[in-house]
């Protein structure tokens, strides 16, 4: 045989099977990207049709995976989600354990791109009081992973009760709610990035809206409640839909044209999201435990229950 004989032999043989592999399931490790135009198309095209747009928050890869495949139109990363998937509080990334924006471009990156097939698009949530990190440097590495999307809650000061000792400590030392402001404002009119705002009172909702102009706005009522980690405010999820619609009415002057979507507090499972929708004036709703912490915590539980429980036949 020949030398070129054999290097076609070979070739043959690789081609046949390169044929057989890519007829079976495989990773997408080539997540499709999206651009900023097609994502606001997208969104835009569901606020005409009177369809609720759904964000929904991802700790790991697997859940990210199943939040799209649902039909889910955001994946949003950020610490608390990363923290949640391995059993801790959302709220357990306003204590100073970790980087929160290596963390997130970290498993953003690593767990969540290669997971998706880009039906969805993934909005990062960001620090933007971070001190080390110059910020246009942070949002250009997203747009690098593909991720065209930020928002402001990774964490965010409006977390912060606004009467307490640690909210003036915290604004006092340069950790404000402006910078959260002038990086949605950087990310939307001088990086191409569809922002979405987010913020827990009325004054914060209102400056957010009126100076970064985000194109999304999501009104945070408060931690959500159920399960192992939840925290329950006393909130009915009436007084949150009235909350929210208040925050509502008061942005949309500011923002005419904002997309409006609500989070949290007695928002816990699809019947509230649906007393949400019917009872606000928004346009959707942003998920995060009820999607992601209580169904693993009841699904897990029980199944591990029902395997515990097994005894060896007489």
């Amino acid at each position: 045989m020949s030398k070129y004989t054999a290097l076609h032999e070979i070739g043959n043989q690789l081609y046949s099977g390169h044929a057989f592999l890519s007829q079976q399931p495989r990773f997408p490790v080539i997540t499709k990207r999206l651009t900023t135009d097609q994502i606001l198309a997208r969104l835009q095209t569901k606020v005409d049709q009177r369809v609720p747009i759904m964000i929904a928050s991802a700790g790991s890869g697997l859940v990210a995976q199943l939040l799209e495949k649902a039909g889910t139109d955001c994946v949003n990363t950020f610490s608390g989600a990363r923290l949640r998937a391995n059993g801790m509080g959302t709220m357990s990334m306003m204590w100073p354990i970790l980087d929160s924006n290596k963390q997130t471009l970290d498993y953003t990156r690593e767990d969540i791109m290669p997971a998706m097939k880009g039906d969805a698009f993934v909005c990062a949530c960001l620090n933007a009081n971070d001190p080390l990190k110059d910020m246009r440097m942070v949002l250009q590495q997203c747009k690098d992973m593909g991720v065209m999307s930020v928002s402001n809650i990774g964490p965010s000061i409006s977390y912060v009760d606004h009467d307490s000792e640690i909210y003036n400590v915290l604004t006092s030392a340069g950790i404000t709610l402006q910078n959260e402001i002038d990086m949605l404002h950087l990310a939307r009119f001088e990086m191409d990035m569809v922002t979405i705002g987010l913020a827990f009172t009325l004054e914060d909702s209102i400056a957010v809206c009126e100076q970064a102009k985000p194109h999304i706005f999501c009104y945070h009522a408060g931690t959500t409640k159920g399960g192992l980690k939840g925290y329950d405010s006393g909130l009915s999820i009436e007084q949150t839909a009235e909350q929210t619609e208040e925050a509502y009415e008061a942005v949309r002057k500011v923002h005419p044209d904002v997309i409006l979507v609500a989070h949290g507090a007695a928002m816990s499972n699809p019947d509230d999201a649906q007393y949400m929708i019917d009872h606000t004036s928004g346009h959707g709703f942003w998920t995060g435990s009820s999607t992601e912490r209580i169904p693993i915590e009841r699904a897990v539980s029980a199944a591990a229950a029902e395997f515990a429980g097994l005894r060896f036949s007489s």
